[in-house]
């Protein structure tokens, strides 16, 4: 690949949820973080930030793009974790809050709480030459050159630390009140799996997921929301309803039944759609509201039952990070 035709849209390699980490075999282990996945692009001067669904990011992070913009390297594109620093922990609700669509605001947010940019691949090198083709082993080897070069010393970028001894990712798992939420595993001799979970596991400290709003049902003798449907899809586009949350403590109900209600459609899920006849049926199973797949929320589940939430989950956080169509099925198939 020539300079002048550096690749921009990479999909992220993601992971396949496991309970365990891998005891055999050959794997490298990273510390998994709690942050806005990220693909840093640069062309000459030119810096772009690219979400885990395509999106632009570059306008929300305007101190990464900076810090971005002084590497030396000409060309390079990363892959990694937008994360905000608080103490010694990060904080995802500060992250959020820089998805704003004031400029000022956003501007007074990246001076308060600056975010930092944790990179685990190297994706295309700092002469324009893609290497995704090669196994990870040779590109940690090029990423950690590209660091040595053009990321020393600078505290707000740098790269993710990796081991290949399960014993120190085993240690990493257990750590409470830590800077992660679980541990990454990559084949050493995968090349990139661009847009699929072939060659990368991940273990969580919760069992979470991320699931799109299906659908609503309002409180018993309520004109507010009372629980939300979820839904996950699956390869074919099928929207399943896998289950729901009734956890809504300090929700604004009213913004939120409003917002819900301006998304009101005829349907939504297709597969296991609420009041079809099963052992989860209710005498309210009926009463909800169909919504457009659009919101997506990440929930904390106990169990996975016939493909569907044993009980109702709890509501972690908004995610406006990640699009609908990305909250697929294999996430609750842990192996």
């Amino acid at each position: 690949m020539s300079k002048n035709e550096i690749k921009t849209d990479y999909l992220p390699m993601e992971a396949q949820l496991v309970k365990e980490l891998p005891a055999s075999g050959e794997w490298q282990f990273e510390p998994k973080w709690d942050g806005f996945r990220c693909l840093a692009h640069k062309h000459d001067s030119q810096i772009d930030l690219v979400s885990k669904n395509g999106q632009p990011l570059a306008r929300y992070f305007p101190e990464v793009v900076h810090f971005l913009q002084q590497i030396e390297a000409e060309h390079f594109v990363l892959d990694g974790e937008l994360v905000v620093p608080e103490g010694r922990l990060l904080s995802f609700d500060k992250l959020l809050q820089r998805i704003h669509p004031a400029e000022s605001r956003i501007n007074k947010l990246s001076k308060e709480t600056p975010a930092n940019y944790i990179v685990f691949d190297l994706l295309v090198t700092e002469d324009g030459d893609s290497i995704v083709e090669l196994p990870l082993s040779a590109r940690r080897e090029k990423l950690e050159k590209f660091s040595e070069q053009f990321l020393r010393g600078r505290k707000s970028i740098a790269i993710t630390p990796a081991t290949q001894d399960i014993d120190v990712a085993r240690e990493w798992l257990e750590q409470r009140g830590s800077l992660t939420d679980g541990v990454i595993a990559k084949r050493l001799d995968s090349s990139y799996q661009s847009g699929n979970r072939k060659g990368m596991l991940k273990v969580k400290r919760k069992r979470t997921a991320d699931c799109v709003i299906g659908g609503f049902r309002y409180g018993t003798n309520s004109s507010l929301v009372g629980s939300l449907l979820l839904g996950l899809y699956d390869f074919e586009g099928e929207l399943h309803h896998v289950g729901f949350t009734s956890g809504l403590a300090g929700i604004d109900k009213k913004k939120l039944t409003s917002q819900l209600e301006q998304l009101k459609s005829k349907e939504s899920f297709t597969v296991n759609v609420p009041g079809a006849p099963s052992r989860w049926s209710t005498e309210r199973s009926t009463s909800w509201q169909p919504v457009k797949p659009e919101l997506v929320i990440e929930v904390e589940y106990d169990h996975i039952s016939n493909g569907r939430f044993r009980h109702g989950t709890k509501l972690l956080r908004w995610r406006p990070d990640k699009a609908a169509k990305q909250c697929m099925m294999d996430q609750i198939k842990v192996q």
